[in-house]
This record gives C-alpha cells, sequence and structure tokens, in this order.
C-alpha cells in the first residue's frame, strides 16, 4: 500500500522534476563508484604508468599479471581463509546471542528490565580505548595472547547494538503469538525458536552483515594480539602488504584490496533485499 501510494507520487512529478531526480540519483552512483573504478583501473596498470604525468584513466596495457602476482608475493588466500572462518564464526555468535537477549528484553516481563536494557545500550558510549589495556592484560593472564581467542570468544556475549537492532523488529511482531503459543503449551523457548526465528529472517541477515562488514575490516583487534603472519586476516595482511618493498606498489596494493572487498560486494548483491527490508522494518518499529 505505501509502495502504490509513493508510486503515485512519483507518478505525478513533472517531466523536469523527474529528469533532476534521475540526474541526482545517477550522479550519487557514479560518485560512490567512482573509488572502485578507481581501484579496478590502478590494479591493472604498471607503476610507471601510475606515476606518469598527466595521469591515464584506462590502462594503456592491462596488466592482468598483478592479480597473480599478489598471490605469490604475499599468503593472501592464507589472509582471506583466516578473515572467512573468523568473520563467520563470530557473526554467528554475536547475531545468535543477541537475538536471545533481544527477545528476553522484547517479550519478557520482569522488574528493572529497561533499567537493564538502559544500562546494555549505555555501554556503546563506552570507547573501546577504554577498556583495551584490561583487556589485554586478562587475556594475557590466561595466556590467549597470539590466537583468535581473544578475537572469537568475546563475540559470545553479544553486542549492544545487535540486541537493539533485534528488539526493535520483536516489538513490531504481535503478541498474539505469544499467547497462541501459551494456549498450545509451548514454553519461551518454543515462542523463540518455532516462531520468532522463522519471522526475523530480514532482521538477522541485516545483524549478520553489519557484524559481518565490521569483523572484515578489524585491524585494531588482531594488530594487538597476533604475532605470527600464518594468522593474519585480510585487513591486517594489506596494512603489513608493503613491508617487503621499498615503496609503496600501488598496483599490487589496489589488487589486493579488490579481491579483499569482492566478498562483501557479491554478498551485499545477494543480500540486499533482506537488509534493506530489515533496516525498514526495524527502524519503524518501537
Amino acid at each position: 500500500m505505501m509502495k502504490a501510494s509513493t508510486s503515485g507520487r512519483f507518478g505525478e512529478l513533472r517531466p523536469i522534476q523527474k529528469i533532476v531526480i534521475y540526474v541526482l540519483l545517477y550522479g550519487g552512483v557514479l560518485l560512490f563508484a567512482f573509488p572502485l573504478f578507481w581501484m579496478l583501473s590502478t590494479s591493472l596498470k604498471t607503476i610507471g604508468e601510475i606515476h606518469r604525468v598527466p595521469m591515464t584513466w584506462i590502462p594503456s596495457e592491462i596488466q592482468w599479471s598483478n592479480y597473480k602476482q599478489i598471490f605469490i608475493d604475499a599468503p593472501l588466500a592464507r589472509f582471506l581463509w583466516n578473515s572467512m572462518w573468523y568473520s563467520a564464526v563470530t557473526v554467528a555468535a554475536v547475531v545468535f546471542t543477541s537475538s536471545m537477549a533481544a527477545f528476553a528484553f522484547a517479550r519478557l516481563r520482569a522488574r528493572g528490565s529497561l533499567l537493564l536494557f538502559g544500562l546494555v545500550l549505555s555501554t556503546m558510549m563506552i570507547p573501546s580505548q577504554v577498556t583495551l589495556i584490561p583487556q589485554y592484560l586478562l587475556f594475557t593472564k590466561l595466556g590467549w595472547t597470539g590466537t583468535y581467542l581473544p578475537l572469537v570468544i568475546p563475540a559470545f556475549t553479544a553486542s549492544a547494538f545487535t540486541i537493539f537492532l533485534m528488539r526493535q523488529f520483536y516489538l513490531g511482531i504481535s503478541k498474539e503469538l505469544d499467547e497462541a503459543v501459551k494456549i498450545d503449551g509451548g514454553s519461551h523457548f518454543t515462542m523463540y525458536f518455532r516462531i520468532m526465528i522463522p519471522l526475523s529472517m530480514p532482521a538477522f541477515a541485516t545483524a549478520a552483515i553489519l557484524e559481518l562488514i565490521s569483523r572484515w575490516n578489524d585491524l585494531f583487534g588482531p594488530l594487538i594480539y597476533l604475532d605470527d603472519m600464518t594468522k593474519y586476516p585480510i585487513s591486517l595482511g594489506l596494512a603489513n602488504f608493503t613491508a617487503a618493498y621499498g615503496a609503496t606498489p600501488w598496483h599490487l596494493l589496489m589488487a589486493a584490496s579488490l579481491i579483499a572487498i569482492l566478498p562483501l560486494l557479491i554478498l551485499f548483491f545477494f543480500a540486499q533485499k533482506y537488509f534493506i527490508q530489515g533496516i525498514v522494518i526495524s527502524g519503524s518499529k518501537g
């Protein structure tokens, strides 16, 4: 109904207004796509052509060998594998535990629950630098430094933002379903696993994509806790990519960076429908 109303209002615009809107939209697309185009163009050039004046937008001779060279000069495949499994485990842990906490805040009523929810949200205002030293000392005493444990285990304690996002979604689900489950003799676990989870796929997708982007791009955590190059994720691997060169090999660095962001682009392309739907629904409830 809202879609039809929006289409109707757009159809009432004058031709000149439509042209202006389309020009702005396509201009925005070109603006955001330009960095990708520049990365692709640079990754297919020689180092000499990159520093040529005046600069060239299109490579005079396409250097596909740059993409082969990056896997020879650095263990890029290993970096990608480390990022994939690390991101998969932490995203699954954060989304699942956060959804359970969000379900409790949205559907269970207890004295002080709103205050507790406020305390959870207040943790988002604490900079990570404040807890950095105590966490590092704790993980050092546990003997976890040099491993992925300090990066993976905290993911099982949920995320304040993801809890908030999922709670907003759960508040939009009719509470009549709760009564129906109770009448049929079901418990809260039945409500969560058999009703909430199937209905929450858009919210799960939204939370998973946001968390995946955060984990995939995480540089600070691996930089502090990992000291073995074979364990580096792609973010830390790219940061150390120029260590073997006297000067930054921009053509190789852009090729490696394009390979690094390609999984995220592919994932978002196929999951954008659920991502947008989850953002709209979660943002409109409360």
